[in-house]
């Protein structure tokens, strides 16, 4: 139970050292951002297929493809639910809006209520992970997942600053963000802790979500700011990465 709670504090907690470095680094540049977030999404990728789908087909037995199948259309109409209450972040706030004032102040905060909002079904991944019970595995999805976080995080530090938010307040958000994710991971575990008969359809399910978050968020924000080469290589890497620790840990 430790290790689950001190890694659900490291996936949240990575939002908030992206929160810190989008202090240091206001300007950081898209193709920096753009390479970071397509590497956690090849791991996220690999870990989703092995750590989360693969397992769910092992553990469902004699149903396990359709376990499996029924989680992954759940997980992802689940979150295709969520867009449709809360806008797509990549649409809200666009990379060359400037903001003077306080006018797009709701703008900006439905932004940020939408990060919370996307934190949540990544967290319970996280959680879900460990109910397997190969914690090496539930480690590297988790580390997938807070690498995916660091370039989230430094992304919604510029537009609530120049929207005229104290910086203060700013670091709240970020971790309120963060948290989120801290109490998804914490319900995942929990979830198919006390219900192990629920393990291979949430496993599919938290499968389900990390690929929706990849395909519909993370590579067509990577791809938008003209550095789509290497945002495909550095996601292969990152899938590649995730294999190999795999085999080597497995």
């Amino acid at each position: 139970m430790e290790l689950v709670l001190l890694t659900a504090l490291g996936v949240g907690g990575a939002t908030v050292v992206g929160s810190l470095i989008g202090f240091a680094f206001k300007k950081l540049s898209h193709k920096f951002s753009d390479i970071v977030l397509s590497f956690a999404a090849g791991v996220m990728l690999a870990a989703a297929v092995l750590g989360l789908i693969l397992p769910s087909l092992e553990y469902g037995g004699n149903y396990g493809l359709l376990i499996a199948v029924a989680g992954v259309f759940t997980g992802a109409f689940c979150l295709n639910l969520i867009d449709k209450l809360v806008p797509h972040l990549h649409k809200l706030i666009g990379p060359d809006i400037e903001m003077h004032n306080n006018a797009n102040l709701s703008k900006v905060l439905l932004f940020v209520t939408a990060i919370a909002i996307h934190n949540l079904p990544e967290g319970i991944a996280a959680g879900v992970g460990f109910g397997s019970g190969d914690t090496s595995q539930a480690l590297i999805i988790a580390g997938g997942i807070a690498l995916q976080n660091i370039p989230e995080g430094m992304v919604i530090i510029g537009p609530m600053l120049s929207a005229g938010i104290a910086p203060r307040k700013v670091f709240v958000c970020a971790m309120i963000t963060g948290l989120v994710e801290v109490i998804g991971a914490l319900l995942g575990y929990f979830a198919v802790s006390i219900a192990s008969a629920i393990l291979p359809f949430a496993l599919a399910f938290a499968g389900g979500t990390m690929l929706y978050v990849i395909s519909d968020e993370m590579i067509p924000e990577t791809h938008a700011h003209g550095s789509e080469r290497g945002a495909t290589y550095a996601l292969l890497v990152g899938f590649c990465v995730m294999l190999a620790t795999d085999v080597l840990l497995g």
